[in-house]
């Protein structure tokens, strides 16, 4: 088995950019034991920008492209801090990759790019993947990290792509709003209806939302890779997943 997993900002920070050091320590652990069963892990990390912006005291997430940039080099730093040293108390190695858009549309960087990540996994080392948001710009940015994991996700040959967020899953309506609004357990393809249900950006430090989430799973829906929509709150849902039990939104990817 191998997965894809991405974690959002609004799962390793609180509100004001600072890390959420319970809810990250729990992740590390889980993936590590998950790692120890034998699952092959490739974690897409948001919360660089998020991270930086704690770091540097900024009130607010920034809105020029240098100044997020710059929160982005600054917040790098400390996300890749700490995911070595937590991930190495359970005796596991991570390596950092920067990816662009342009990374996956060049046949040669996207064939050494799936390369490395074998490689990477039959050493047992945990690849954490995020878009390089110091350099990426315009018509090379990948744009949002939903979308990334769901590239990464096919380009790995992942049999599983989990995206976790601050939301249960795909609701009818949105449960923020609506009270009556139920979750969508399974979604066998994804069609105007489905697209319809999702609303705009989520946490103010993030840059995803459902939208974002509806593309990554029409992506690996092409592709024949199931993806899991599901609260990260607690990382221990992460063990009912790989247990098979019914947690979030599942989409269910086409036979190829």
């Amino acid at each position: 088995m191998r997965a894809v997993i991405k974690v959002g900002t609004s799962t390793l920070t609180y509100g004001n950019g600072n890390l959420n050091i319970r809810g990250i320590e729990n992740l590390c652990k889980v993936i590590a034991d998950l790692k120890n069963s034998g699952i092959e892990i490739i974690l897409v990390s948001s919360g660089a920008i998020g991270m930086g912006v704690g770091k540097l005291g900024l009130k607010e997430k920034p809105t020029d492209i240098p100044s997020k940039q710059a929160a982005a080099a600054v917040g790098q730093c400390e996300l890749m801090y700490v995911y070595d040293k937590l991930f190495a108390e359970h005796n596991h190695i991570v390596a950092q990759i920067l990816m662009t858009g342009d990374d996956f549309s060049h046949l040669d960087r996207y064939e050494n790019f799936r390369n490395t990540m074998d490689k990477l996994l039959e050493l047992n080392v945990l690849p954490v993947i995020n878009e390089n948001d110091t350099v990426a710009t315009g018509e090379i940015k990948v744009g949002d990290n939903d979308t990334l994991s769901a590239m990464t996700a096919v380009g790995a040959s992942a049999d599983l792509l989990i995206l976790l967020s601050d939301i249960d899953g795909l609701y009818t309506a949105d449960p923020k709003t609506d009270k009556t609004a139920t979750l969508i357990k399974r979604v066998n393809g994804i069609d105007d209806n489905i697209r319809a249900l999702a609303g705009g950006s989520g946490s103010e430090l993030g840059t995803g939302g459902m939208v974002t989430k509806i593309h990554a799973a029409d992506i690996c829906e092409k592709a024949g890779i199931d993806m899991i929509i599901a609260n990260g709150a607690d990382a221990n849902i992460l063990y009912d997943i790989f247990d098979g039990k019914d947690v979030g939104t599942r989409f269910i990817g086409k036979a190829q």
